[in-house]
């Protein structure tokens, strides 16, 4: 992974950076520093290094330094995709045949349209998060594409209707609120409904550079446009532009299970439809959930959180029926491995160590 030359500070190449006492631990691999630069850039993915030094009470060659450092060894990452609105998505169980669990596993993984992989340990076997560019292709891509593979028994679709909250709002808490507050960045959760056909997919030229900013978040605008083909100033003109009308996410991830994340559950459950927006917004801005999303099916909200370990899902569920009286949880599936996440494949620590660039199925 190369480093992002067009958004260091000048003086990068002067000499080593200075040194610093929040040292790594060596249980997680991520120091204090770490962490409260992740959720920097968290908040505010694509701010010049030295707003984010700034917050951090650190200079802008070591956050740069240390970031690029997190970067090569897949411990995090800032990546972008389409916006939800442009995106007809659904989370997909798979039950395989035993023998057959690898190579369905390594086989959906390939796919660019299947942007999330989970291997689980509950009623079914993988936990698929995919895309497509309407229903009638999402249909065609999941009973064809995936019910088709030679090992799978069978599959369950849920639609997704309404995001409450993903990746891109979850936080690392590791700042305090002032250091937070001086980065601005995006506001918190709201809902945003999935499209259900093509109309507001990005033209050529936009879907360049979400291409681009897949890989590398933080492009700086000279070399995003060399690689898009584009100038620099149409290059910023247009992501400006896209930022500002919501087109483009991007976000800061991490290798969760070294930072103490170790256990991630996926729940199904139920809310009567009258409570259900006030729900979803209150569920997603819990420091555990990592998404919320309404759903097709007969258990009306999905919820993925992460978690410190098993001995952490009791008490988070105490507190899902201390707040949340009238929601019922049907079922819970825990993740043994995290495959892929929003394109990027990762190890079993969480570590990216490689990327399938995101598509779609034919139409």
């Amino acid at each position: 992974m190369s480093v992002n030359r067009g958004e260091l500070p000048e003086n990068l190449a002067e000499g080593p950076a200075a040194p610093d006492s929040r040292s790594a631990d060596s249980a997680t691999g991520f120091s204090e520093l770490d962490l409260a630069l992740i959720d920097a850039l968290q908040a505010a993915p694509r701010a010049p290094w030295t707003r984010i030094g700034r917050a951090l009470g650190v200079d802008a060659t070591t956050a740069a330094r240390r970031f690029e450092r997190l970067r090569a060894g897949g411990l995090a990452w800032v990546t972008a995709y389409d916006a939800a609105k442009t995106a007809t998505v659904a989370y997909v169980e798979v039950r395989c045949r035993p023998r057959a669990f690898d190579r369905v596993s390594a086989a959906v993984t390939a796919l660019p349209w299947v942007f999330g992989v989970d291997e689980t340990a509950g009623d079914f076997d993988l936990f698929l998060s995919v895309a497509a560019p309407d229903l009638p292709s999402l249909g065609r891509a999941v009973h064809g594409g995936i019910g088709g593979l030679r090992g799978v028994r069978s599959t369950r679709t849920r639609l997704g209707i309404t995001l409450y909250g993903e990746g891109r709002d979850w936080r690392m808490r590791a700042m305090n609120p002032a250091e937070r507050a001086g980065l601005g960045g995006p506001p918190g959760p709201r809902p945003r409904s999935y499209s259900t056909h093509l109309h507001d997919r990005p033209g050529p030229q936009d879907q360049a550079l979400l291409s681009a900013l897949g890989g590398d978040g933080r492009l700086g605008y000279a070399e995003l446009g060399a690689r898009t083909g584009m100038s620099e100033h149409t290059a910023r003109r247009r992501l400006q532009r896209m930022i500002r009308d919501g087109d483009i996410s991007l976000r800061c991830d991490l290798a969760h299970p070294l930072a103490g994340l170790s256990t991630m559950v996926v729940y199904r459950t139920s809310v009567p439809h009258a409570l259900l927006e006030q729900t979803g917004n209150a569920l997603a801005r819990l420091e555990q959930v990592r998404m919320c999303v309404s759903v097709s099916g007969p258990y009306n909200l999905l919820v993925l959180v992460w978690l410190h370990g098993l001995g952490a899902v009791d008490p988070f569920e105490a507190l899902l029926a201390e707040r949340f009286p009238a929601l019922e949880v049907r079922d819970r599936t825990v993740s043994l491995f995290s495959r892929k996440r929003m394109g990027w494949l990762l190890d079993e620590q969480g570590r990216a160590e490689g990327r399938v660039p995101l598509g779609l199925p034919e139409r």
